[in-house]
């Protein structure tokens, strides 16, 4: 029978004492409502700059988010590795090692944020040119692309200060915090957009104006903070031994979010190929509402990635497996409910997006049915990765995914689509990836679970104590 210990104060969340269910909903709802959030003010830059700047903007707006992704990923990896090592430092009561671990995590995060300014001021024009940006529109995104890299610091001192904070089970800062950088963002876009009459710099501007908020948020939360999460910019330094335990995990975990990115140019440049301009908006209107089914069962992800590294370093192996089959049954559960309703509502929600055009609307919902009525095996293929992360495996998942998920869609494209070429047997390719990949990190689960395990109760692990994976 595990002792109850008494309740953390603050914002803080004890995953190492006590009932699970409860902890695990009141850790990933506030992270489910942080990812809604960023969407929708997303899509409100979008509707902004889509009908008060004409669709030039819109498309300079719109071709950009790919080529952001693409080089934004890796670095926002870095901030899992992050979660995972103060997490796994909190749960074994190494104090020391958490304010190591904070303060390099802010140092990689400021030399992160430099890097892609750099990058992405100097580089803006050349990289649309590579990515075959569209001629009448190349000037506009490059004048968006340099504004909004000119913000890089701030956003990655966001995200590597949300996952410190995570860390310590705090989920609901970052949301207060997202929130007031939203609304900002927001009201600037209407005053930048429609009075400034500023389009695609406007836009930029108010995304880094906000940015800089919520960096500047964050950061004042942990330097008030008076436990081991405080943060004094003047102790800032790179532990050689932090920076690698977070290179061990961050650097496949945005590896393969940079491939992700690259399956889904692909399978994007297989829609268009049907010429068709309903088939490619209605996918495009789909691919806008599956997104906030996928984001709310990847908050599960993200909570067992904590729990599981706060758990595994105090030694509570029961309860990393209880955690596991937890965010397994919500995200589950979510993915259904919610896929499902997207499907029930197809018609009515892409029409949000294509008011009117029947077509399109159609096309829409052909995607839904395919993608979000099972929705639900992209959850279970993600929480497993988490778990495995969380236990100090990242290389392996990083290979299964970027194999299962991808390699397979590429296959697929490659060989069953060019005998049926529909839009049905594309979509198709979606829930046969995620089934597959699932399948091989549950096993490779079982398979490291014993050795993995066979550390437990030895308190003061690290993750150099873990039996080294395949390929190290």
């Amino acid at each position: 029978m595990e002792t109850q210990k008494p309740k953390k104060a603050g914002y803080q969340i004890d995953m190492v004492h006590g009932p699970l269910a409860g902890k695990i909903l009141l850790f990933a709802l506030p992270l489910m409502l942080s990812s809604l959030l960023q969407l929708l003010f997303n899509a409100a830059d979008v509707v902004v700059v889509g009908r008060c700047a004409g669709k030039e903007a819109l498309a300079a707006v719109g071709s950009t988010s790919a080529l952001i992704n693409l080089l934004v990923n890796l670095f926002v990896g870095f901030s899992v590795g992050t979660n995972v090592v103060v997490a796994r430092d909190l749960g074994a009561g190494r104090e020391e090692d958490v304010r190591s671990s904070v303060h390099t995590a802010i140092a990689i995060a400021l030399i992160s944020g430099v890097f892609l300014t750099v990058l992405g001021v100097t580089m803006a024009r050349r990289l649309l040119v590579w990515t075959a940006s569209a001629p009448d529109v190349i000037d506009l995104a490059a004048i968006y692309l340099r504004i909004y890299f000119a913000g890089m610091p701030a956003n990655m001192l966001y995200n590597f200060g949300a996952a410190i904070l995570r860390a310590q089970g705090d989920t609901r800062r970052p949301l207060y915090y997202l929130f007031i950088a939203g609304v900002t963002n927001v009201a600037l876009n209407l005053l930048f957009v429609i009075v400034f009459r500023m389009s695609v710099a406007g836009v930029a501007l108010a995304t880094i104006i906000s940015q800089i908020i919520s960096a500047l948020l964050v950061l004042s939360c942990l330097m008030r903070d008076t436990g081991v999460l405080h943060l004094d910019l003047k102790a800032l330094r790179m532990d050689k031994k932090v920076v690698k335990r977070i290179l061990q995990v961050g650097l496949p975990a945005g590896f393969q979010g940079i491939v992700f990115s690259l399956s889904n140019v692909v399978i994007q440049s297989s829609v268009n190929s049907f010429g068709s301009t309903a088939v490619i908006a209605g996918s495009s209107a789909s691919a806008n509402i599956e997104s906030f089914v996928y984001v709310s069962m990847n908050s599960f992800y993200q909570t067992d990635l904590t729990f599981t590294s706060q758990n595994y370093g105090a030694g509570e192996c029961r309860r990393v497996d209880r955690s596991l089959i937890l965010c397994q049954i919500y995200a589950v559960a979510f993915g259904l409910v919610l896929g499902n309703l997207a499907v029930y509502f197809g018609h009515p929600l892409a029409s949000i997006y294509a008011p009117g055009e029947e077509a399109v609307i159609a096309q829409a919902a052909l995607r839904l049915k395919y993608v979000c009525s099972l929705y639900c095996l992209c959850g279970i293929m993600d929480v497993m990765v988490g778990a495995l992360r969380g236990l100090g495996y990242s290389i392996v998942p990083m290979i299964v995914s970027m194999v299962g998920a991808c390699g397979v869609r590429l296959l697929w494209v490659a060989t069953i689509f060019q005998h049926f070429r529909t839009p049905e047997m594309l979509f198709l390719s979606y829930p046969v990836s995620w089934t597959i990949t699932a399948a091989v990190h549950i096993a490779f689960f079982f398979y490291i679970r014993k050795r993995a395990y066979a550390k437990c109760g030895i308190h003061g692990m690290r993750p150099d104590d873990l039996p080294p994976e395949k390929g190290k």
